[in-house]
This record gives structure tokens, C-alpha cells and sequence, in this order.
């Protein structure tokens, strides 16, 4: 069965996931700037367009098939159909019977605001929790100049070789249990990547560091770092957490939708667990 989710998680961005491979025409409603026309007005002629669907198509024929994809809107006139837009994707070789699965996150912009850019990236089916790899892999990006496609194409098969050491990394985050204090202790790190350092006479963040570490379903359960992980991971950038603002009036966290902030977050995040599996072994 294809479920579809198709919803603007934020007033700047729109987003569209699925359980089987996107076909073009769901792409472009959700993200147009994937098949712009051409560059934007402010590129010189330096800049070499090539429409992200082209590279989408020369992936596709190596086996490589889109499951989400995601644009940020534009406040300026004529602007939106040129903006960022982020793709996940799997290869045919990586199908997964595990509760995970591996994917290439392609970003690119046609309006200067984004090279070409491929990263690691993790999907968790049971609450479809977009992981992005942290210091582990490659970050790989390729400016609009020169033959993009084939660049696309090889560093794509380059974060495919990372897989190995993402499987690793991710295996012994499973392996190893953390002690209540350390889960909070995870979780307080956590809090001060999405609010920053609290200072004395700050304000404290919105929600605690034991909202964090809730369990939210079943399949949640568990002290390893990767179901701490998970948790801490889901609650940041899901938001939907009761609060408290600066003012001490009741609200809800916001979902972290902008594709650099939720990038930057993930990898973050990812960086920091992968840092207690240091410690603890």
C-alpha cells in the first residue's frame, strides 16, 4: 500500500513522503524547484544549471529512487520555483528487513542559496524518523560548474560505501545501555543544541530534559543509546511537547521544518549520541 503524507509541516516549508518511490508528477506538486526551467534571475553565467529532476533521472537509472522530498517556499514574488529542496533516497541494493533503512540525502537550490549536496542519512519506519549521519560519513558537495551530473552520480555511490561504517555506528549505538542520569544527561545536551546555553538569569528552555526521554510508543522502549537516540531525536524536531515560554505562558514546541535547521539539528544530534557510545564504552 502507497500512504502518502502531504502537508506544509511549516509555513516555509512543504514536505511529501511515501512508503514506495515517488513518481515525478507527486514530486512537483509538492517541490517545483526540483524541475525549474532554469537558474534564477541573481546567477551570472558562471553558474551551470541543470535541473535537479535531470540528476533525479541519472540516479534513477543507476537504481537510486526518491521516498521523500521537501522544498522551502519563498516569501519573494517568482522566487519559490527556484528555492532549496532536500530528496531521500534508497538504492535497489540496500532493501532492509530491519526496522531501519539507509538513504542518500541529495540538497540543491537553483537559486545560489545551495551547492549540490549528498549526506548519509537513516529512516526509522515505525515513526518515519529522518535521521541525517553525523561525523561518521561523507559530506559531499559539488558546486554548479563543470559535469554536475556524473559528480552527482559518482558522490552518490561514495555515500553508498558509507553505509558500512553508518551500519557499524549504528549497530553499537544498539549495543550499549545507558543509566537514567545518562539519559538526562544526553537529554540536557539535547536541549542546549535546539535552545542554546542557558545563562544564568536566562530564562530556562521550554520543555525538560525528562520531556525528551518520554517513551511515545512500544517500539520506543529501552536504555540502549540508540532508543535514547531515537526518543530525543523524535521529541526536537517533531516538536508537539507541552511548555512553558520566557513569559511563563502554557505552549507547544514547534516542529523543526527549515531543511538547514532540521539538517544541521539531525547531524548534530547524531554527533552527540554517537559521542555517549564513546563514553559509555
Amino acid at each position: 500500500m502507497n500512504t502518502t503524507l502531504a502537508t506544509r509541516f511549516a509555513s516555509s516549508t512543504r514536505v511529501l513522503r511515501s512508503e514506495l518511490p515517488l513518481t515525478e508528477e507527486q514530486m512537483r506538486r509538492t517541490a517545483p524547484s526540483i524541475f525549474a526551467a532554469g537558474k534564477h534571475a541573481s546567477r551570472s553565467e558562471r553558474y551551470t544549471y541543470i535541473p535537479t529532476i535531470d540528476v533525479l533521472r541519472g540516479l534513477k537509472r543507476e537504481g537510486f529512487e526518491p521516498f521523500m522530498v521537501a522544498q522551502g517556499l519563498s516569501r519573494i514574488e517568482g522566487k519559490t520555483e527556484y528555492t532549496k529542496h532536500l530528496i531521500r533516497m534508497r538504492h535497489a541494493g540496500q532493501v532492509s528487513t530491519k526496522p531501519e533503512a539507509n538513504e542518500i540525502i541529495l540538497i540543491n537550490s537553483h537559486d545560489g542559496a545551495s551547492s549540490y549536496q549528498l549526506l548519509s542519512g537513516v529512516i526509522r519506519f515505525i515513526c518515519c524518523n529522518g535521521l541525517v549521519v553525523g561525523s561518521v560519513a561523507h559530506d559531499i558537495r559539488i558546486a554548479h560548474k563543470g559535469n554536475i551530473q556524473d559528480e552527482v552520480i559518482e558522490g552518490a555511490f561514495r555515500v553508498l560505501d558509507d553505509f558500512e561504517v553508518v551500519d557499524a555506528s549504528t549497530e553499537a549505538m544498539k549495543a550499549i545501555e545507558l543509566e537514567p542520569e545518562e539519559e538526562r544527561a544526553f537529554a540536557r545536551a539535547a536541549l542546549t543544541l535546539r535552545y542554546g546555553e542557558r545563562t544564568e538569569g536566562q530564562p530556562p528552555a521550554p520543555i525538560t530534559a525528562e520531556q525528551l526521554i518520554q517513551v511515545r510508543r512500544p517500539e520506543d522502549q529501552g536504555n540502549a543509546v540508540w532508543m535514547c537516540f531515537q526518543r530525543i531525536q523524535e521529541h526536537l524536531t517533531r516538536g508537539g511537547l507541552p511548555g512553558r515560554t520566557a513569559q511563563g505562558r502554557r505552549m507547544h514546541t514547534r516542529e523543526v521544518a527549515g531543511i538547514d535547521r532540521n539538517v544541521a539539528l539531525n547531524r548534530a544530534l547524531w554527533v552527540l549520541a554517537e559521542e555517549m557510545r564513546k563514553l559509555k564504552r
